[in-house]
C-alpha cells in the first residue's frame, strides 16, 4: 500500500472551496480520503461536534502543543489558535489515505515548506462580480462582512500562481471534474501504483 497524497486547498471565500471539497468526498466513497480536522482554541458553536468540526482544546494544551512541535502550521486569529496537527496528518497518509487541507495562502507556505511533497490546488470565481453574488446568496453575512471579504479576495487570488494546480469554479461540475481528474492522476504516477499493484508487476516479471 503506498501513501496517501495531502492535498492543500485555497481560495477566497465564496469560491466554493468547500462545496467542492465536500462533493469530492460523497462521489467518491471507492477512495480514501479524509478532510484534515484542525485543532483550536474557540468556543465550540451550536452544532458543532469535537473532533468533527474542529479538536477543541484549552489554550494552555494548544501551546503545550506548539512546544512539542505538534503542528505543521498554527496562527492566532481574533484570540484564539488555529492549527494543523502533524501527527494526525502523517498518520492518515501512511494508512493511503488523502488528506484535504482546507487552508489560506498563508497556512499552505507554512505546510509546503515542511512538506514539500504535498499538491497544491486553487479554486478561483471566474469573476469578482460572480464571486460577490455567491457571498450575498449565502445570505450569511452583513453588508460590511461582505465588503470585507470581498477586499480580502483580491489579496488571495493574487497567490494563485504559488499552487500546484488552479481551477476556474464558473461551473460547478465542470470544477469538480477537473478536481477529481487531478486526485486520479495523482493516484496513477508510477511510485503509487507500483506500490498498490506490487504483487500483480512481480508476478509480471517473473521468470
Amino acid at each position: 500500500m503506498g501513501k496517501g497524497t495531502l492535498y492543500i486547498v485555497s481560495a477566497p471565500s465564496g469560491a466554493g472551496k468547500s462545496s467542492l471539497i465536500s462533493a469530492m468526498l460523497e462521489t467518491n466513497p471507492t477512495y480514501a480520503m479524509k478532510v484534515s480536522v484542525s485543532h483550536t482554541t474557540r468556543g465550540m458553536r451550536p452544532g458543532e461536534q469535537d473532533g468533527v468540526h474542529y479538536h477543541f482544546v484549552q489554550k494552555e494544551q494548544f501551546e503545550d502543543l506548539i512546544e512539542q512541535g505538534a503542528f505543521l502550521e498554527y496562527a492566532e486569529v481574533f484570540g484564539n489558535y488555529y492549527g494543523t496537527s502533524r501527527i494526525w496528518i502523517e498518520e492518515n497518509l501512511d494508512k493511503g489515505i488523502d488528506v484535504f487541507l482546507d487552508i489560506d495562502w498563508q497556512g499552505a507556505r507554512q505546510i509546503r515548506q515542511q512538506m514539500p511533497q504535498a499538491k497544491s490546488l486553487f479554486i478561483l470565481p471566474p469573476s469578482n462580480g460572480e464571486l460577490e453574488r455567491r457571498l450575498n446568496t449565502r445570505g450569511q453575512d452583513s453588508e460590511a462582512v461582505i465588503a470585507k471579504r470581498m477586499a480580502e479576495a483580491k489579496s488571495e487570488i493574487s497567490h494563485y500562481n504559488e499552487y500546484d494546480y488552479v481551477i476556474i469554479n464558473d461551473d460547478f461540475d465542470n470544477a469538480l471534474m477537473d478536481f477529481k481528474a487531478i486526485i486520479r492522476a495523482e493516484r496513477l504516477k508510477q511510485d503509487k501504483q507500483a506500490a498498490k499493484y506490487k504483487g500483480m508487476l512481480d508476478a509480471l516479471l517473473a521468470e
